[in-house]
């Protein structure tokens, strides 16, 4: 009865209802999981102390790294099962799933392993000074070098549950975690931690959070497996085909270099950031904090969208798949428009949220430089959700390539190099404004993509992988 119940949610139920049994979790999830992130911001900028708040600025590429390696069997082995469920192969299905789950542990110790050698160097690169340096330190070896399993882990389950029609539990597990950072984090960083341990506590309190996460969602993935084609099987894992390994990999690394290059832009941000003052980089550590909310809302959309795109395309259901794009689209440049309306309006207050005025004199400069930020980089939001959208949809129809060339062109084609000239010639200001002008230059270039993927699919029945 489940498995006739995913069949009818893929194929029968009218897009608009669909994709809200989908995205809605999904986006909620997203939301509760950047919630608690941004409790972390929120309670160490109690503290008023710039330079706390600047250390866990720079960590969260390393955790956006940690994101991206998750994509590699999560994005990319969830996509793949999602079409062979839609050319009813489940026997691969489930050799596919347990491929992903412990293809991803070994990417995460190795992840940890590389990060623990190299920690000091990488944060020094990464535009850590003398003041912050040790935050950054704490933050990263608890929440990374100790913690990159579960939190690698419980993405890549939460993909494979999403994919075959679970997008509840997937979302619950995740969300939970995040719930719970949000209790922890004030008592670890004011009651149970002396003062001036506030990032030891932020990062404990995550660090605890991901590994309930990850136990729920085991938990809830091995149930799963009575009614889904997933496994947990070494022995299924050792038999996946070499063309999934292939079609697993044509979408997971692309995505995984997708969201790295996002990092690394994120990376040049910190470092021109930085070399202004500890002050710019703290501000705009809490801009790119603020921000992600609408992002978050629009991946969740993308996510939920994703597996009803791939099932309907490798079943050759053109119409449906056309329809779910569209629909999609709509809704993430309606939160990207109400999202602009209400920074604009609101970019101050929301910036002292994350940043008590009266602790420290150089608060006050932090709060300007974070304003004068929100203001100019939220204009991107639009660009930026079609590019999402359309990274996104090009995934689920299994275009890794044009996914991989999106992202290059994207970041290191636009984005990236306005940074540079931008600040060169106009400073802070250039460097906020680099963002709209190059989401939108990547925008105009991933529609184009999107469109050819979608004329090359047209009529083409995919019934197997």
């Amino acid at each position: 009865m489940q498995n006739k119940s995913k069949k009818e949610l893929f194929e029968k139920l009218p897009v608009p209802k669909a994709l809200m049994k989908m995205a809605v979790p999904t986006v909620i999830s997203q939301l509760i999981n950047l919630v608690y992130n941004m409790v972390d911001a929120f309670f160490i900028g109690r503290t008023g102390n710039s330079y706390m708040v600047a250390a866990t600025s720079l960590t969260l590429t390393l955790v956006m790294m940690n994101t991206a390696l998750s994509n590699l069997f999560g994005v990319g082995g969830g996509s793949l099962v999602a079409r062979l469920m839609g050319a009813s192969n489940e026997t691969e299905c489930r050799k596919v799933s347990a491929f992903s789950i412990y293809g991803s542990l070994g990417t995460a110790l190795a992840y940890s392993l590389l990060t623990g050698a190299f920690l000091s160097p990488l944060l020094v690169f990464l535009g850590a000074s003398d003041a912050t340096l040790e935050y950054a330190r704490q933050y990263t070896l608890i929440v990374i070098v100790i913690g990159s399993a579960f939190s690698m882990l419980s993405m890549t389950l939460a993909h494979m549950l999403r994919n075959t029609g679970h997008s509840v539990k997937a979302s619950a597990g995740l969300s939970a975690g995040g719930i719970l950072n949000m209790a922890l984090d004030p008592l670890f960083m004011f009651v149970l931690l002396p003062g001036g341990s506030e990032v030891i506590g932020a990062a404990l309190a995550t660090l605890i959070s991901n590994v309930v996460s990850f136990v729920y969602l085991a938990v809830t993935y091995a149930r799963a497996i009575k009614s889904a084609p997933l496994s947990f099987k070494l022995s299924d894992a050792a038999g996946i085909a070499k063309t999934s390994v292939k079609n697993l990999f044509s979408v997971g690394v692309p995505s995984a270099i997708l969201t790295g290059l996002f990092d690394l832009a994120n990376i040049c941000a910190n470092m021109i950031a930085a070399a202004h003052s500890d002050l710019v980089l703290a501000g705009l550590g809490i801009v790119m904090k603020v921000e992600r909310v609408p992002n978050a809302v629009n991946i969740g959309i993308c996510q939920g969208a994703m597996p009803i795109i791939a099932y309907n395309y490798s079943a050759g259901n053109s119409e449906r798949t056309k329809k779910t794009i569209n629909t999609a689209r709509l809704w993430g440049l309606a939160v990207s428009l109400v999202s602009i309306l209400l920074f604009e309006l609101l970019s101050e207050p929301v910036i002292k949220v994350f940043m008590d005025t009266a602790a420290e004199d150089t608060a006050l400069l932090t709060v300007g430089f974070a304003t004068m930020f929100l203001r100019l980089r939220c204009l991107a939001s639009p660009a930026q959700f079609i590019n999402y959208h359309a990274s996104f949809c090009m995934q689920a129809m299994g275009n890794g390539r044009s996914t991989m060339i999106h992202a290059f062109v994207r970041e290191i084609i636009f984005y990236i190099p306005f940074m540079f000239v931008f600040d060169r010639f106009f400073g802070e200001t250039g460097l906020a404004c680099a963002l709209p002008v190059g989401e939108l230059c990547g925008a105009i270039f991933a529609t184009w993509l999107l469109l050819r993927t979608m004329r090359r699919g047209q009529g083409k029945p995919r019934r197997s992988e």
